[in-house]
């Protein structure tokens, strides 16, 4: 307990100092209570003074990248809820340059050798100085040997204690976000608790490199049959918890458009390619890279894309992916009407809403974009646009969507800047129309039809105890012994107790020391 009360002294008189509470200031205005406690934890120290000529957004982010790991990564989570913090800041925040200090290379090969064994160890003939460094990981090239041969590879390795550190920050975090909501009632609509523990629980994937390697895995199968884009192979023998190791990329940056003209690269085709493999991946394939941004990508001697960072990826349902396609491939056809019968058939707004003035809600959206000239019309700004107009309609919040609308602005706006004449719309069309016709065609149909029989049939033993269980669960109903209220969020209900105790705890501490020091004095 002890440990937590300092951890949490520690962490305000981090987002005091560092001027991150005063930028905060200036954007939420905050109550006076909240300046005053924080300004308590400043005393006797320097505060950093941040450049007035940046906005509150840029500064923002020179405090969080000052604070390291946590606050970076804290900082990249809210970049992908707009809904929580608003557009503007989501934008500045996706500026955040997530780089620290490398650390010592002896180190790296030091977990090496813990995560694969002396005898895999043994196996690397060469491990460079690192080429990377970020706030949870670092990158090394080597070589090993593999299959008779050797093999150039990169190495990504976790920072050393980086979960334990990560973690003990979280914990304090997750008491302020508390403290914070509790006593300000205004105050709970940015959900902060639940913002802490969904970055706890993303970053603790992210800090286990064995899910992003299945994370490059499942992309590499999804997409090796896709001409022009190559996913680097995994090598598992080398990939651990702690360490991944995957092909060394050769290939080019895809900012450097000097370069790429320079092999004979065809900048119209790759800015294509870009938009249609994305597309794919996303309704096509329902798993895309979550963060395409032109540090991610790199472009081999024949024009091939080779994305790299697996550690952010979006997933979308077979019934999402429908209904994406079928939204943007409305706009498309200018059908307001069916864009609407979508959104209310995917239950993406409520049923008690009108139809009519939810369509005439998304004519606002489309028809101003087709006054544009259609090479200016973004997919990812219209979808932002989408959700506005939903929101409205009390539409709940997907992440999924989210996460693939900010991807969808990325992709769109590298594709520009490689080609400025990039049309989105007829680059998506093709995709959109063959995934439309590929869902409805009679074989898909057919085979929906069969697996449901299928199942059908499976079950068809089990019916008479599935109708006991039933009729038995109605019964604890009817007695008020069954609880059906929503419970998809126990690991969120249990942090939430944690902290109540913890508070409790600290109070009783508190009053249990001010009565021994009465009686003594």
């Amino acid at each position: 307990m002890f440990k937590r009360v300092f951890q949490l002294i520690r962490i305000t008189r981090k987002l005091s100092t560092s001027g991150a509470i005063d930028t905060i200031n200036q954007i939420y205005n905050l109550p006076l209570f909240i300046n005053i406690f924080f300004n308590l934890f400043s005393v006797g120290s320097n505060k950093k003074v941040l450049n007035n000529k940046k906005n509150p957004g840029e500064k923002l982010c020179i405090a969080l990248e000052g604070m390291g790991t946590t606050f970076i990564k804290l900082g990249q989570f809210l970049a992908t809820r707009p809904d929580i913090i608003g557009e503007d800041l989501a934008k500045n925040l996706e500026k955040l340059q997530d780089k620290l200090p490398a650390f010592d290379t002896y180190e790296a090969k030091k977990i090496i050798k813990e995560e694969v064994g002396e005898v895999q160890f043994n196996n690397i003939l060469s491990i460079s100085e690192p080429i990377a460094a970020a706030s949870i990981a670092q990158v090394h090239i080597a070589k090993i040997k593999n299959e008779n041969s050797d093999k150039e590879v990169a190495i990504k390795i976790l920072r050393p204690n980086i979960e334990k550190l990560f973690n003990d920050e979280l914990d304090a975090l997750m008491l302020i976000a508390y403290i914070v909501e509790g006593t300000f009632a205004k105050a709970k609509r940015l959900k902060l608790v639940e913002v802490v523990h969904l970055l706890r629980e993303i970053t603790n994937i992210e800090m286990d490199l064995r899910f992003e390697a299945a994370a490059a895995n499942e992309l590499h199968e999804n997409t090796k049959n896709d001409k022009g884009f190559n996913v680097p192979k995994i090598y598992w023998n080398y990939t651990s918890k702690k360490i991944l190791t995957l092909d060394k990329v050769d290939g080019i940056s895809i900012r450097e458009y000097e370069k790429l003209k320079d092999l004979k690269i065809d900048l119209k085709i790759l800015a294509e390619n870009l938009i249609q493999h994305f597309l794919k991946q996303a309704v096509r394939d329902g798993f895309f890279h979550g963060d395409m941004h032109q540090g991610n990508l790199f472009v081999d001697n024949q024009g091939n894309i080779i994305p790299v960072d697996f550690g952010i990826m979006g997933r979308l349902d077979k019934n999402n992916r429908k209904f994406l396609a079928e939204i943007l491939y409305g706009f498309i056809q200018r059908d307001y009407k069916k864009v609407a019968e979508v959104h209310f058939k995917a239950g993406l707004v409520p049923q008690d809403a009108s139809k009519e003035e939810f369509a005439q809600a998304l004519r606002s959206v489309g028809e101003p974009i087709f006054g544009q000239s259609i090479k200016d019309i973004s997919g990812g700004n219209l979808l932002a646009q989408l959700f506005e107009i939903t929101e409205k309609f009390n539409m709940p919040t997907q992440t999924p969507l989210l996460i693939l609308q900010k991807t969808m602005v990325v992709v769109e706006g590298v594709a520009r800047k490689l080609y400025p004449e990039t049309n989105i719309w007829e680059v998506s069309r093709p995709i959109l129309e063959k995934w439309l016709k590929d869902i409805k065609s009679p074989k898909t149909t057919f085979d929906a039809a069969i697996s449901t029989s299928a199942e059908i049939l499976k079950r068809i033993p089990d019916f008479p105890n599935l109708m006991d269980r039933a009729n038995y669960a109605l019964q604890l109903m009817a007695e008020g012994k069954l609880n059906i209220s929503p419970t998809n969020n126990k690991n969120l209900e249990l942090e939430q107790l944690r902290l109540k105790n913890f508070r409790n705890n600290t109070i009783i501490v508190f009053f249990g020391i001010v009565i021994i020091i009465l009686l003594v004095f």
